[in-house]
């Protein structure tokens, strides 16, 4: 299964870790605290254990635990989308022994709640990009049975009296985001319907209570292949080799249009350039092996390495983005 998920790797991705060049080297040659870690390294997850956010920091800490010499644990601290855990690591101490994955939900949370105790953009150090978590559009084919595209879904929905529901894991969710936004660029309505989760929102797009969901392609992958749901447009800005035959957003009429989660790692502000740089090394190396690249994308986290500076524009260009579309649409968590 593991192996099947790798083929799924963008061409982007690729490119993207061949272009960068190695950390590891640079870092070490201008590296003045020689004794770190001569200790724990903390690595906090604002998720609760067993998603992909979790998984994939799992595969991340124990390579790095390994290459640093140094046992590399992961905290889960959940809650409020991370903005918890993200509060906490934005005030820590910046000696490179606590660090954090910071996810798109994260990244968001400020647009979307009232109050939280951090700025992605100010109140961190990038480190490094780790992966990237692709969204699919799928359908009920019991339901809609000639909605085999994008355009004949914007058809069908254009041609109702009324919005048609869709769903998403949540009010706020990155998916309820990205329909927001594929609705905006395509000119056309869908009513959402929120669920507590992807499992409940998939299970009753299956029933047929809601006929479309916009979905994180790890949980709706077991029922397209199954037959359950139809694929109709990925929302990376390539396609993936794990579903060959379904064509992106951006191909299917919405010309730059690309929403995809994602996760790396991050530490408190005034972490030293040469750990966080000797860090960067150390997990590009990591996500360059393909049995990591396989491991990862079994948990439905395509590997993507960003060095601290283009990890930082990424933070910066998505944090505007989504929240100028979070404001324009008045959408906040529930």
């Amino acid at each position: 299964m593991q192996a099947q998920h790798t083929a799924g790797a963008t061409r982007r991705t690729v490119l993207a870790m061949a272009a960068i060049p190695l950390w590891a080297g640079a870092a070490g040659s201008t590296f003045a605290q020689a004794a770190w870690p001569d200790k724990v390294v903390k690595l906090v997850v604002p998720f609760p254990a067993g998603g992909p956010t979790d998984t994939a920091s799992r595969i991340v800490a124990q390579r790095l635990g390994e290459r640093l010499k140094q046992s590399v644990i992961v905290d889960n601290r959940a809650g409020a989308s991370g903005s918890i855990a993200a509060t906490q690591i934005a005030k820590t101490a910046p000696d490179g022994y606590t660090l954090m994955t910071l996810a798109t939900p994260t990244l968001l949370a400020p647009h979307l709640y009232k109050k939280t105790g951090y700025d992605p953009t100010k109140d961190f150090a990038p480190v490094a990009l780790a992966y990237d978590l692709p969204l699919v559009i799928v359908v009920n084919p019991r339901v809609l049975p000639d909605v085999t595209d994008l355009p004949k879904l914007v058809a069908h929905a254009k041609a109702q009296k009324a919005p048609m529901n869709y769903t998403s894991a949540g009010n706020g969710s990155f998916a309820h985001l990205s329909m927001e936004m594929l609705k905006q660029v395509g000119g056309f309505d869908m009513q959402h319907v929120p669920y507590k989760g992807s499992a409940p929102a998939i299970t009753d797009t299956i029933g047929g209570q809601v006929p479309v969901m916009f979905s994180d392609l790890i949980a709706a992958l077991p029922h397209i292949q199954g037959g359950k749901l139809r694929a109709i447009a990925l929302s990376t800005a390539q396609r993936l080799d794990l579903l060959p035959g379904v064509k992106t957003i951006a191909e299917q009429g919405f010309k730059g249009y690309e929403a995809v989660s994602w996760g790396g790692i991050v530490a408190p502000p005034g972490t030293p350039k040469a750990v966080v740089d000797r860090l960067a090394g150390e997990v590009q190396q990591i996500l360059a092996d393909k049995q990591v690249q396989d491991k990862m994308a079994g948990a439905g986290a395509f590997a993507h390495f960003l060095a601290p500076a283009a990890f930082g524009e990424r933070i910066a260009q998505d944090y505007g983005k989504w929240g100028q579309l979070i404001r324009d649409k008045g959408i906040a968590a529930e």
